[in-house]
């Protein structure tokens, strides 16, 4: 039995945006909507009459009206609300009161925020929207950036979509390679750079960095230099950022069809080179209204902490509150320095809402601390978990030493859609290891390898209703090949997302892990993020890997690789500690046929491990095909891997069954 750790009130309920709306979408739709499940059942019985819905409700402005809600073509071609004229900057700057508080930037080691109200941010995005028109960037001209968690960022991105051209941003973490890697693909004009940033206490020089993108981006026009670490002189060739906002200009809003390009979010890119995922204007409206209004349940005036870089989509979405009149936090620096680090903003912000990386958590449980001891926290009513399922032992952390009143809505999704595909709503309960169900006009389900609906049984999570914030399209593929070939293969026009899942009878959902790193072992589908859930909390294991390979003649190999905790190691204690937990906590078929201790793991820049490419490196891959090391946190990791594979592979293993 799944043990539940919270339940709404009547109260919460019913003073909840979601429950406002469907009250008005009762009288709407002259039905009754008592609950989610019921509003969930109508949103994918009739998806073009629920996305009206959230058009009606939210009052979207079109400048010229739509002529059909969606296109009869399946995905990945369907097209919605064509002939609808829109600007996403204009939603998103149409809420907030001039003197209201819009963002409030705090960079690590506990400095005073920098705020700007609703009234500056409009201010600066429409000097820095006619600095662009000035500079000869028209709608679908692409404007990059490598910048840090910082106003600039945010007003750099609107003012972009402000005139219709395609915004990119990488983090000043990735380095020169795996940013070139992706921006030079949109042949962008307008570069806008940082010249450092900071992280564990260090200020971190990206100049060098700087200069190799303005070498490598060759048809950049204009180049914006944002001086935020050092002061130091302005390079030679570039417009200082406070020249672009400056002036006083006329809020002016280029209005786009629906379907024309907002962003472009890329793929990790561990094996290749990256996919430019392209979003839509109006895709994003309505997603974000969505999600700000009925899942959220923002208001104006509200605050929401969103613990991110400018490299994850999480920082893309996290502009959504905009679209509610509410403000949102900017914290640049290393959420780990201190420890306590992003619990103390959240206090001193009065954040009412946290989005938070499920890694995050789990490094705050191994730290000690317990932030309800030590800051006023009951504000704060609702936690976003995201980047990969939270483990059981972060719910009950998270409600012992955060607050017992509190809504954790752990979520699956991300930079594919630039939101959520399952998640928690306002009349779900909070189970340990669950995320609370389907969200409304996403028809998702767990599908077997015939592809038939399984309950209570891991299957491929499938989505087989098109979606708004799908992307329109993918950079560079103008016969969709890649995009079909990324999502679509498998039953063409159902989007299959390369996640094992389990969709309980109760309507919860359990997210096992990525299905292109199969664990299948005696024909029994094992989820990675099984072994990290139950293995990470050990207080002798840092981190762990586990990779399944097929072997000849039906065999099957499944090797843990252990990361050991500060003064600890990998001998045959340990390596017993482990058999004996995994056995009674999950079952035999999880004890691993090897244990091996290993340095580190590696992760994308965005945080997840790189099980794919280390299954293709211990199946013979040389690194060059197995990985873009570019795209990888930890370079040396990776190499560690190749060198264990390489010697591995010449020499004679025993046969695991």
């Amino acid at each position: 039995m799944t043990e539940t750790l919270w339940s709404p009130s009547a109260t919460r309920i019913e003073n909840s945006g979601l429950r406002e709306y469907l009250t008005w979408l009762e009288k709407h739709e002259g039905r009754p909507f008592p609950d989610h499940d019921a509003f969930w059942a109508w949103s994918v019985e009739d998806v073009d009459r629920f996305w009206l819905s959230i058009v009606d409700y939210f009052n979207v402005e079109f400048s010229t009206p739509w002529t059909q809600v969606r296109t009869a073509d399946p995905m990945p071609h369907t097209r919605w609300f064509t002939g609808a004229r829109l600007n996403w900057a204009e939603q998103a700057l149409r809420h907030g009161a001039d003197d209201a508080t819009a963002l409030l930037c705090i960079q690590e080691g506990g400095s005073p925020a920098r705020e700007f109200t609703f009234g500056d941010l409009r201010h600066s995005v429409a000097a820095m929207a006619g600095w662009l028109r000035r500079s000869g960037v028209r709608p679908g001209d692409r404007v990059a950036a490598y910048l840090p968690n910082t106003e600039h960022a945010v007003i750099a991105s609107l003012a972009a979509a402000a005139v219709g051209a395609v915004w990119a941003c990488c983090s000043p973490d990735f380095g020169a390679e795996g940013t070139i890697g992706r921006l030079a693909q949109l042949e962008p004009t307008v570069l806008i750079a940082a010249d450092g940033y900071h992280w564990n206490g260090k200020d971190i020089d990206r100049s060098d960095v700087v200069g190799q993108l303005r070498a490598n981006l060759p048809t950049v026009r204009h180049f914006v230099h944002v001086p935020y670490t050092f002061d130091r002189p302005h390079p030679e060739g570039s417009t200082p950022w406070d020249e672009l906002v400056a002036g006083d200009e006329p809020l002016v809003f280029e209005q786009v069809e629906f379907s024309h390009p907002l962003w472009v979010l890329f793929t990790s890119g561990t094996t290749g080179l990256p996919k430019g995922l392209v979003h839509s204007h109006g895709g994003i409206t309505l997603y974000g209204y969505e999600w700000a209004g009925l899942y959220a349940g923002l208001r104006p005036g509200e605050c929401v902490f969103t613990v991110t870089s400018t490299g994850w989509a999480l920082w893309n979405m996290n502009m959504y509150v905009f679209l509610r009149g509410a403000s949102m936090v900017l914290y640049e620096g290393s959420p780990g320095f201190p420890a306590s680090a992003i619990w103390e903003v959240a206090a001193r912000t009065g954040a009412d809402a946290m989005v938070i990386g499920a890694a995050v958590v789990m490094a705050t449980t191994k730290s000690g601390i317990s932030p309800r001891e030590q800051w006023d926290l009951s504000r704060l009513r609702h936690v976003f978990v995201s980047g990969s399922a939270l483990p059981p032992a972060g719910y009950h952390w998270v409600m012992e030493h955060v607050s017992p009143d509190l809504r954790i809505d752990s979520t699956s999704g991300g930079t594919d859609i630039a939101g959520a595909f399952v998640g928690a709503n306002e009349y779900a309960p909070v189970q340990v290891g669950r995320i609370g169900g389907n969200l409304a006009g996403v028809d998702c389900a767990a599908w077997d390898d015939d592809g038939k609906p399984v309950i209570d049984s891991v299957g491929e999570l499938v989505v087989t209703q098109p979606m708004p914030s799908m992307p329109v399209y993918l950079w560079n593929d103008p016969d969709a090949a890649r995009y079909t070939e990324a999502y679509f293969d498998t039953w063409p026009g159902v989007w299959r997302h390369g996640d094992w899942v389990t969709y309980h009878s109760d309507g919860s959902i359990s997210v096992h892990g990525r299905s292109d790193s199969t664990l299948n072992r005696q024909g029994v589908r094992l989820g990675s993020s099984d072994f990290y859930d139950v293995l990470e909390t050990m207080p002798e294991i840092a981190e762990t890997l586990v990779i399944g390979i097929d072997l000849p003649d039906d065999g099957y190999w499944l090797g843990l690789f252990v990361v050991p905790a500060a003064g600890q190691a990998v001998d045959d204690e340990l390596r017993q500690k482990i058999i004996t937990t995994l056995r009674t906590r999950l079952t035999p078929r999880h004890v691993p046929d090897e244990i091996l201790a290993a340095p580190a793991v590696p992760h994308t820049l965005t945080g997840k491990k790189l099980e794919v490419p280390i299954k293709k490196l211990l199946t013979g891959k040389p690194l060059e095909k197995a990985a873009n090391i570019a795209a990888v946190d930890d370079p040396d990791a990776l190499r560690w891997y190749a060198r264990f594979a390489a010697e591995r592979l010449t020499t004679p293993q025993p046969r695991a069954e």
